[in-house]
Protein backbone atom coordinates (compact mmCIF):
# COMPACT_ATOMS: atom_id res chain seq x y z
CA UNK A 1 0.00 0.00 0.00
CA UNK A 2 1.30 3.32 -0.87
CA UNK A 3 2.18 6.21 1.62
CA UNK A 4 0.30 9.52 1.59
CA UNK A 5 1.86 12.60 0.39
CA UNK A 6 1.63 13.19 3.82
CA UNK A 7 3.42 10.51 5.38
CA UNK A 8 6.28 10.53 2.63
CA UNK A 9 7.15 13.87 3.40
CA UNK A 10 7.17 13.09 7.37
CA UNK A 11 4.72 15.59 7.66
CA UNK A 12 1.17 14.66 9.70
CA UNK A 13 -2.29 15.75 7.82
CA UNK A 14 -4.31 18.50 9.34
CA UNK A 15 -6.97 15.98 11.50
CA UNK A 16 -3.54 14.41 12.90
CA UNK A 17 -2.36 17.93 14.52
CA UNK A 18 -5.62 19.01 15.06
CA UNK A 19 -6.16 15.56 17.42
CA UNK A 20 -2.90 16.86 18.78
CA UNK A 21 -3.61 20.30 20.18
CA UNK A 22 -2.63 22.05 16.99
CA UNK A 23 -5.18 24.71 15.69
CA UNK A 24 -4.12 27.01 12.70
CA UNK A 25 -5.54 29.93 10.94
CA UNK A 26 -4.16 30.75 8.06
CA UNK A 27 -3.74 33.57 5.91
CA UNK A 28 -6.42 32.56 3.77
CA UNK A 29 -9.99 31.38 4.91
CA UNK A 30 -10.11 27.61 4.99
CA UNK A 31 -13.59 27.62 4.11
CA UNK A 32 -15.01 26.02 1.14
CA UNK A 33 -16.93 29.15 -0.60
CA UNK A 34 -20.07 27.32 -1.79
CA UNK A 35 -21.11 25.59 1.91
CA UNK A 36 -22.69 27.18 4.43
CA UNK A 37 -20.87 28.09 7.83
CA UNK A 38 -22.53 25.13 9.30
CA UNK A 39 -21.04 22.83 6.64
CA UNK A 40 -17.44 24.38 7.16
CA UNK A 41 -17.80 23.33 10.51
CA UNK A 42 -18.95 19.92 10.21
CA UNK A 43 -15.49 18.85 7.67
CA UNK A 44 -13.34 19.89 10.75
CA UNK A 45 -15.66 18.35 13.11
CA UNK A 46 -16.14 21.65 15.41
CA UNK A 47 -18.85 21.51 17.98
CA UNK A 48 -21.31 24.09 16.99
CA UNK A 49 -21.86 24.80 20.56
CA UNK A 50 -18.09 25.90 21.68
CA UNK A 51 -18.09 27.53 18.05
CA UNK A 52 -21.25 29.80 19.14
CA UNK A 53 -19.46 30.43 22.08
CA UNK A 54 -16.05 31.91 20.93
CA UNK A 55 -18.33 33.71 18.55
CA UNK A 56 -19.54 35.44 21.66
CA UNK A 57 -16.61 36.18 23.46
CA UNK A 58 -15.25 37.70 19.74
CA UNK A 59 -18.59 39.23 20.22
CA UNK A 60 -20.10 38.01 16.58
CA UNK A 61 -23.28 36.68 18.62
CA UNK A 62 -25.31 37.55 14.83
CA UNK A 63 -23.13 35.57 12.32
CA UNK A 64 -26.16 33.60 10.41
CA UNK A 65 -24.60 29.28 10.61
CA UNK A 66 -26.54 29.00 7.07
CA UNK A 67 -24.79 31.78 5.45
CA UNK A 68 -22.64 30.96 2.51
CA UNK A 69 -18.88 31.43 2.78
CA UNK A 70 -18.71 33.03 -0.39
CA UNK A 71 -20.72 35.78 0.76
CA UNK A 72 -19.65 37.10 3.76
CA UNK A 73 -16.57 39.61 3.60
CA UNK A 74 -12.81 38.54 4.08
CA UNK A 75 -12.66 40.17 7.05
CA UNK A 76 -15.14 37.83 8.70
CA UNK A 77 -14.33 35.06 7.79
CA UNK A 78 -10.75 35.31 9.23
CA UNK A 79 -12.83 36.26 12.19
CA UNK A 80 -14.79 32.55 11.90
CA UNK A 81 -11.88 31.12 11.40
CA UNK A 82 -10.48 32.25 14.74
CA UNK A 83 -13.44 31.20 16.23
CA UNK A 84 -13.70 27.61 14.86
CA UNK A 85 -9.79 27.06 16.15
CA UNK A 86 -10.52 28.18 19.63
CA UNK A 87 -13.64 26.19 19.60
CA UNK A 88 -10.77 23.16 19.38
CA UNK A 89 -9.55 24.58 22.74
CA UNK A 90 -5.78 23.60 21.49
CA UNK A 91 -2.87 23.71 23.16
CA UNK A 92 -0.69 25.42 20.53
CA UNK A 93 -3.05 28.42 18.05
CA UNK A 94 -0.83 29.28 14.72
CA UNK A 95 -1.85 32.55 13.31
CA UNK A 96 -0.86 33.20 10.22
CA UNK A 97 -1.22 37.63 9.89
CA UNK A 98 -4.25 37.00 11.51
CA UNK A 99 -4.61 40.97 11.89
CA UNK A 100 -3.94 41.43 7.92
CA UNK A 101 -7.29 42.97 6.18
CA UNK A 102 -8.66 43.40 10.06
CA UNK A 103 -10.11 46.58 10.91
CA UNK A 104 -8.75 48.14 14.08
CA UNK A 105 -12.41 46.97 16.57
CA UNK A 106 -11.68 43.24 14.57
CA UNK A 107 -8.26 43.33 15.76
CA UNK A 108 -8.23 44.64 18.77
CA UNK A 109 -10.43 41.20 19.44
CA UNK A 110 -8.12 38.87 17.82
CA UNK A 111 -5.64 40.91 20.79
CA UNK A 112 -8.07 40.18 23.49
CA UNK A 113 -8.40 36.44 22.16
CA UNK A 114 -4.60 35.95 21.96
CA UNK A 115 -4.23 37.26 25.91
CA UNK A 116 -7.21 34.91 27.04
CA UNK A 117 -5.78 31.77 25.32
CA UNK A 118 -2.12 32.68 26.65
CA UNK A 119 -3.99 33.54 30.58
CA UNK A 120 -5.16 29.91 30.21
CA UNK A 121 -2.34 28.09 29.74
CA UNK A 122 -2.55 28.14 25.81
CA UNK A 123 0.76 28.99 23.44
CA UNK A 124 0.39 31.35 20.74
CA UNK A 125 2.84 31.73 17.93
CA UNK A 126 1.67 35.12 16.05
CA UNK A 127 2.83 35.61 12.78
CA UNK A 128 2.85 39.43 11.30
CA UNK A 129 4.09 42.02 9.34
CA UNK A 130 2.28 44.37 11.95
CA UNK A 131 5.73 44.88 13.77
CA UNK A 132 3.46 47.17 16.41
CA UNK A 133 1.27 44.26 17.05
CA UNK A 134 4.37 41.85 17.45
CA UNK A 135 5.92 44.07 19.93
CA UNK A 136 2.12 44.45 21.65
CA UNK A 137 1.06 40.81 22.14
CA UNK A 138 4.10 38.85 21.89
CA UNK A 139 7.17 37.71 24.91
CA UNK A 140 9.36 36.60 22.29
CA UNK A 141 10.43 37.67 18.41
CA UNK A 142 11.74 35.60 15.79
CA UNK A 143 13.19 37.05 12.31
CA UNK A 144 12.96 34.70 9.86
CA UNK A 145 14.32 35.32 6.18
CA UNK A 146 14.66 33.35 3.25
CA UNK A 147 13.63 30.25 5.70
CA UNK A 148 16.35 30.80 7.68
CA UNK A 149 16.25 32.16 11.63
CA UNK A 150 17.96 35.12 11.74
CA UNK A 151 17.85 36.38 15.13
CA UNK A 152 15.42 35.67 18.59
CA UNK A 153 14.55 38.38 21.42
CA UNK A 154 12.88 39.27 23.86
CA UNK A 155 9.96 41.58 22.32
CA UNK A 156 11.22 43.85 25.40
CA UNK A 157 14.75 44.42 23.74
CA UNK A 158 13.66 44.31 20.28
CA UNK A 159 12.62 47.63 19.46
CA UNK A 160 11.04 48.01 15.34
CA UNK A 161 14.24 49.07 13.80
CA UNK A 162 15.81 45.98 15.30
CA UNK A 163 13.69 43.79 14.09
CA UNK A 164 13.41 45.94 10.59
CA UNK A 165 17.08 45.54 10.27
CA UNK A 166 16.89 41.73 10.66
CA UNK A 167 14.68 41.64 7.90
CA UNK A 168 16.07 43.69 5.57
CA UNK A 169 19.47 45.19 6.22
CA UNK A 170 20.69 48.18 8.24
CA UNK A 171 19.95 50.40 5.31
CA UNK A 172 16.60 49.45 4.49
CA UNK A 173 15.98 49.57 7.61
CA UNK A 174 16.60 53.22 8.27
CA UNK A 175 14.47 54.42 5.42
CA UNK A 176 10.96 52.19 6.79
CA UNK A 177 11.43 52.89 10.18
CA UNK A 178 11.47 56.44 10.17
CA UNK A 179 8.43 57.95 8.22
CA UNK A 180 8.55 61.51 9.88
CA UNK A 181 11.54 62.14 7.37
CA UNK A 182 9.42 60.99 3.99
CA UNK A 183 8.09 63.93 2.79
CA UNK A 184 5.12 63.28 0.10
CA UNK A 185 5.46 65.39 -3.27
CA UNK A 186 1.73 66.73 -4.53
CA UNK A 187 1.10 65.48 -8.68
CA UNK A 188 -2.79 66.34 -8.38
CA UNK A 189 -3.67 67.99 -11.57
CA UNK A 190 -5.89 70.98 -11.61
CA UNK A 191 -9.07 70.38 -14.05
CA UNK A 192 -11.59 67.91 -14.58
CA UNK A 193 -10.97 65.24 -12.02
CA UNK A 194 -10.35 61.16 -12.72
CA UNK A 195 -13.07 60.43 -11.33
CA UNK A 196 -16.56 62.02 -9.36
CA UNK A 197 -19.09 59.91 -7.28
CA UNK A 198 -22.22 62.16 -6.59
CA UNK A 199 -24.44 60.71 -4.22
CA UNK A 200 -23.88 57.60 -4.75
CA UNK A 201 -26.06 54.58 -2.47
CA UNK A 202 -25.96 51.23 -2.66
CA UNK A 203 -28.70 48.01 -1.92
CA UNK A 204 -26.57 47.06 0.88
CA UNK A 205 -23.99 44.01 1.38
CA UNK A 206 -24.18 41.09 3.42
CA UNK A 207 -22.68 41.90 6.91
CA UNK A 208 -22.34 45.27 6.49
CA UNK A 209 -23.82 48.81 6.55
CA UNK A 210 -25.11 50.01 2.70
CA UNK A 211 -23.81 52.82 1.15
CA UNK A 212 -25.44 56.15 1.76
CA UNK A 213 -25.35 59.02 -0.67
CA UNK A 214 -21.25 59.05 -0.65
CA UNK A 215 -20.03 61.91 -2.86
CA UNK A 216 -16.06 62.53 -3.41
CA UNK A 217 -14.00 63.81 -6.25
CA UNK A 218 -10.31 61.40 -7.28
CA UNK A 219 -8.19 64.09 -9.10
CA UNK A 220 -5.79 62.82 -11.65
CA UNK A 221 -2.54 62.74 -10.15
CA UNK A 222 -3.66 61.96 -6.87
CA UNK A 223 -3.55 58.97 -4.43
CA UNK A 224 -6.66 59.09 -2.41
CA UNK A 225 -7.11 56.68 0.43
CA UNK A 226 -10.20 55.75 2.25
CA UNK A 227 -10.78 53.72 5.81
CA UNK A 228 -12.97 52.94 8.12
CA UNK A 229 -14.16 50.09 10.80
CA UNK A 230 -15.31 46.74 9.35
CA UNK A 231 -18.66 46.89 7.69
CA UNK A 232 -18.80 50.23 7.03
CA UNK A 233 -19.48 49.75 3.24
CA UNK A 234 -16.45 49.80 1.83
CA UNK A 235 -16.87 46.72 0.46
CA UNK A 236 -20.01 47.71 -2.20
CA UNK A 237 -18.33 51.14 -2.65
CA UNK A 238 -15.60 49.38 -4.15
CA UNK A 239 -17.48 47.27 -5.84
CA UNK A 240 -19.86 49.12 -7.32
CA UNK A 241 -16.92 51.65 -8.55
CA UNK A 242 -15.52 48.20 -10.53
CA UNK A 243 -18.74 47.71 -11.74
CA UNK A 244 -19.50 44.14 -9.79
CA UNK A 245 -22.20 45.50 -8.39
CA UNK A 246 -25.47 47.63 -9.58
CA UNK A 247 -26.05 51.11 -7.66
CA UNK A 248 -29.27 51.75 -6.00
CA UNK A 249 -28.83 55.50 -6.49
CA UNK A 250 -26.26 58.28 -7.53
CA UNK A 251 -23.80 58.94 -10.00
CA UNK A 252 -20.55 57.93 -11.25
CA UNK A 253 -18.54 60.50 -13.71
CA UNK A 254 -15.06 59.34 -15.29
CA UNK A 255 -13.24 62.11 -17.12
CA UNK A 256 -16.26 64.00 -16.65
CA UNK A 257 -18.58 61.42 -18.62
CA UNK A 258 -21.27 59.42 -16.62
CA UNK A 259 -20.31 55.69 -16.54
CA UNK A 260 -23.34 53.25 -15.73
CA UNK A 261 -21.36 49.86 -15.31
CA UNK A 262 -23.22 46.54 -15.55
CA UNK A 263 -20.12 44.27 -15.59
CA UNK A 264 -16.56 44.88 -14.46
CA UNK A 265 -15.49 44.98 -18.39
CA UNK A 266 -17.62 48.19 -18.46
CA UNK A 267 -15.34 49.51 -15.95
CA UNK A 268 -12.46 48.46 -17.06
CA UNK A 269 -13.05 50.01 -20.63
CA UNK A 270 -13.15 53.56 -19.45
CA UNK A 271 -9.91 53.03 -17.39
CA UNK A 272 -11.13 51.81 -13.79
CA UNK A 273 -9.12 48.44 -12.42
CA UNK A 274 -9.90 46.65 -9.12
CA UNK A 275 -6.82 45.04 -7.66
CA UNK A 276 -9.01 43.14 -4.79
CA UNK A 277 -8.36 42.22 -0.98
CA UNK A 278 -8.27 38.74 -1.89
CA UNK A 279 -5.69 38.18 -4.16
CA UNK A 280 -7.09 34.72 -5.34
CA UNK A 281 -9.27 36.46 -7.23
CA UNK A 282 -7.18 38.47 -9.13
CA UNK A 283 -4.64 36.01 -9.69
CA UNK A 284 -4.74 32.30 -12.26
CA UNK A 285 -2.65 30.72 -9.75
CA UNK A 286 -1.57 27.66 -11.43
CA UNK A 287 -0.40 29.93 -14.18
CA UNK A 288 2.94 31.31 -14.87
CA UNK A 289 3.78 34.98 -13.75
CA UNK A 290 4.00 35.50 -17.27
CA UNK A 291 0.43 34.57 -18.16
CA UNK A 292 -0.90 36.70 -14.96
CA UNK A 293 0.79 39.69 -15.78
CA UNK A 294 -0.03 39.51 -19.99
CA UNK A 295 -3.50 38.80 -19.63
CA UNK A 296 -4.99 42.23 -19.19
CA UNK A 297 -3.47 42.62 -22.48
CA UNK A 298 -5.84 41.12 -23.98
CA UNK A 299 -9.29 41.99 -22.16
CA UNK A 300 -10.69 43.30 -25.17
CA UNK A 301 -12.22 41.62 -27.66
CA UNK A 302 -10.97 44.06 -30.52
CA UNK A 303 -7.49 43.03 -29.10
CA UNK A 304 -7.52 39.47 -29.66
CA UNK A 305 -5.72 37.94 -32.69
CA UNK A 306 -2.19 37.48 -33.54
CA UNK A 307 -0.15 37.80 -30.15
CA UNK A 308 2.85 39.84 -30.53
CA UNK A 309 5.10 37.77 -28.85
CA UNK A 310 8.14 40.19 -28.44
CA UNK A 311 6.12 42.95 -27.26
CA UNK A 312 4.58 41.45 -24.67
CA UNK A 313 7.54 39.91 -23.64
CA UNK A 314 9.19 43.35 -23.05
CA UNK A 315 6.33 44.60 -21.18
CA UNK A 316 6.13 41.80 -18.94
CA UNK A 317 9.94 41.72 -18.53
CA UNK A 318 9.39 45.44 -17.67
CA UNK A 319 6.93 45.35 -15.20
CA UNK A 320 8.99 41.88 -13.37
CA UNK A 321 11.95 44.78 -13.15
CA UNK A 322 10.10 47.93 -11.99
CA UNK A 323 8.11 46.22 -9.30
CA UNK A 324 10.98 43.50 -8.50
CA UNK A 325 8.75 40.50 -8.85
CA UNK A 326 11.15 37.78 -7.35
CA UNK A 327 10.42 34.63 -10.09
CA UNK A 328 12.21 31.93 -8.87
CA UNK A 329 9.04 30.25 -8.83
CA UNK A 330 7.27 31.91 -11.87
CA UNK A 331 6.00 28.91 -13.04
CA UNK A 332 3.12 29.21 -10.83
CA UNK A 333 1.89 32.30 -9.16
CA UNK A 334 0.70 30.46 -6.29
CA UNK A 335 3.65 29.30 -5.40
CA UNK A 336 5.34 33.39 -4.84
CA UNK A 337 5.25 34.89 -1.70
CA UNK A 338 2.04 37.08 -0.74
CA UNK A 339 3.95 39.99 -1.30
CA UNK A 340 5.25 39.07 -4.70
CA UNK A 341 1.64 37.56 -5.66
CA UNK A 342 0.60 41.51 -4.79
CA UNK A 343 2.94 42.57 -6.83
CA UNK A 344 1.86 40.60 -9.99
CA UNK A 345 -1.75 41.63 -9.22
CA UNK A 346 -1.02 45.24 -9.68
CA UNK A 347 1.63 44.71 -12.18
CA UNK A 348 -1.35 43.27 -14.93
CA UNK A 349 -2.81 46.41 -14.94
CA UNK A 350 0.74 48.13 -15.58
CA UNK A 351 0.70 45.64 -18.57
CA UNK A 352 -2.71 46.43 -19.67
CA UNK A 353 -3.10 50.11 -19.09
CA UNK A 354 -5.22 51.84 -16.53
CA UNK A 355 -6.34 55.42 -15.78
CA UNK A 356 -7.40 55.04 -12.12
CA UNK A 357 -6.46 52.40 -9.98
CA UNK A 358 -8.93 51.21 -7.19
CA UNK A 359 -7.25 49.07 -4.74
CA UNK A 360 -8.29 47.11 -1.73
CA UNK A 361 -6.31 46.96 1.17
CA UNK A 362 -3.12 46.66 -1.33
CA UNK A 363 -0.55 46.09 1.76
CA UNK A 364 -2.71 42.97 3.67
CA UNK A 365 -0.20 40.26 4.48
CA UNK A 366 3.19 41.75 3.13
CA UNK A 367 6.50 42.51 4.72
CA UNK A 368 7.23 46.12 5.37
CA UNK A 369 9.79 46.30 2.93
CA UNK A 370 7.47 45.02 -0.43
CA UNK A 371 4.87 47.77 1.39
CA UNK A 372 7.23 50.72 1.20
CA UNK A 373 8.01 49.19 -2.28
CA UNK A 374 4.20 49.59 -3.25
CA UNK A 375 3.92 53.26 -1.60
CA UNK A 376 6.58 54.51 -4.29
CA UNK A 377 5.13 52.77 -7.03
CA UNK A 378 2.07 54.91 -6.44
CA UNK A 379 3.73 57.74 -6.23
CA UNK A 380 5.23 57.14 -9.57
CA UNK A 381 1.88 56.24 -11.18
CA UNK A 382 0.72 59.54 -9.75
CA UNK A 383 3.31 61.77 -11.40
CA UNK A 384 2.15 60.40 -14.28
CA UNK A 385 -0.70 61.56 -14.10
CA UNK A 386 -2.74 58.29 -13.21
CA UNK A 387 -5.02 58.22 -9.94
CA UNK A 388 -5.35 55.68 -7.55
CA UNK A 389 -8.15 55.39 -4.62
CA UNK A 390 -6.64 52.94 -1.95
CA UNK A 391 -8.72 51.34 0.96
CA UNK A 392 -6.30 50.77 4.04
CA UNK A 393 -7.29 48.46 6.94
CA UNK A 394 -3.66 49.81 8.25
CA UNK A 395 -3.70 53.44 9.70
CA UNK A 396 -0.02 53.98 9.81
CA UNK A 397 0.15 53.72 5.93
CA UNK A 398 -1.87 56.79 4.95
CA UNK A 399 0.43 59.83 5.60
CA UNK A 400 3.10 57.22 3.75
CA UNK A 401 0.90 56.49 0.57
CA UNK A 402 -2.09 59.61 0.20
CA UNK A 403 -2.77 62.64 -0.56
CA UNK A 404 -5.93 62.65 1.15
CA UNK A 405 -8.25 60.67 3.22
CA UNK A 406 -12.16 59.84 3.64
CA UNK A 407 -13.27 57.64 6.47
CA UNK A 408 -16.26 56.13 5.97
CA UNK A 409 -19.17 55.24 9.10
CA UNK A 410 -22.32 54.19 8.98
CA UNK A 411 -22.50 53.72 4.56
CA UNK A 412 -21.53 57.58 4.89
CA UNK A 413 -18.35 59.89 4.31
CA UNK A 414 -17.91 60.96 8.20
CA UNK A 415 -14.84 62.99 7.68
CA UNK A 416 -12.24 63.88 5.05
CA UNK A 417 -8.47 65.93 5.88
CA UNK A 418 -5.15 65.70 4.14
CA UNK A 419 -3.22 62.78 4.92
CA UNK A 420 -0.63 64.73 6.54
CA UNK A 421 -2.79 65.57 9.44
CA UNK A 422 -4.59 62.56 9.70
CA UNK A 423 -2.54 60.91 13.01
CA UNK A 424 -4.15 57.33 14.06
CA UNK A 425 -6.23 59.05 17.27
CA UNK A 426 -8.30 61.94 14.51
CA UNK A 427 -8.73 58.29 12.15
CA UNK A 428 -10.09 56.31 15.21
CA UNK A 429 -12.79 59.05 16.32
CA UNK A 430 -13.94 59.69 12.96
CA UNK A 431 -14.01 55.96 12.21
CA UNK A 432 -16.38 55.39 15.54
CA UNK A 433 -18.65 58.44 14.60
CA UNK A 434 -17.53 60.75 16.60
CA UNK A 435 -15.64 63.13 14.21
CA UNK A 436 -16.38 67.15 15.17
CA UNK A 437 -17.32 67.89 11.50
CA UNK A 438 -18.54 66.07 8.51
CA UNK A 439 -16.90 66.19 5.19
CA UNK A 440 -16.97 68.43 2.61
CA UNK A 441 -17.81 65.73 -0.71
CA UNK A 442 -17.17 68.74 -2.81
Amino acid sequence: MSKSPAARSGSAPPAKARASGIAPVFQDPAFVPDLTVAENLRLTGTDRGAFRRRLGELGLDDVELGSLARGLPLPLLRMLDLARALAHEPKLLLLDEMTAALPADYADRVFTAIRRARDTGQSVLFISHRLLEVQEICDRVTVLRDGRNVVTHPTAEATEQHIVAAMLGERAALAVTQPQQVVRTSHVLPGEPALRVRELSGAGFTGGRRVRDVSFTLAKGEVLGITGLEGQGQDELFAMLAGDRHAAGGEIFVDGQRLVARHPRQAIRHGLTLVPSDRRHALLPQRSVRENLAIARYAAPRRWGWINADRERQQVTETIDRLSIDTRAQDQVRRLSGGNQQKVAIGRWLVGGFASLLCYDPTRGIDVGTKHQIYDLFGELAAAGNSVLMFTSELREIPLACDRVLVLFDGRVAAEMPASEADEATLLNAAHGLADTLADPR
